[in-house]
């Protein structure tokens, strides 16, 4: 199996942070050596492991804020 490489190219912000201290992050990250994309996923404290994610082009991001903006916050039940 290939290795897959992936550098960090800018960290957007934190979301989250679980008891065991990783943080579920929305950073710019280039795969394989290719253009950057944005990209949400959980990473371990130091970077060295991650979690399942979702990688976004600037369009799609740009349409996920689009979507988000028309929801309605209040809606939802307060746990």
């Amino acid at each position: 199996m290939a290795e897959l490489k992936y550098e960090i190219t800018e960290k957007v912000g934190v979301l989250s942070e679980n008891a065991k201290g990783w943080t579920k992050e929305l950073n710019m990250v280039s795969w394989n050596e290719h253009e950057p994309k944005y990209d949400i996923r959980e990473w371990s404290p130091d970077h060295s492991r991650m979690g399942k994610g979702v990688t976004l082009t600037a369009d799609e991001l740009a349409e996920l804020k689009e979507l988000l903006a028309g929801i309605d916050l209040d809606s939802f039940d307060e746990e």
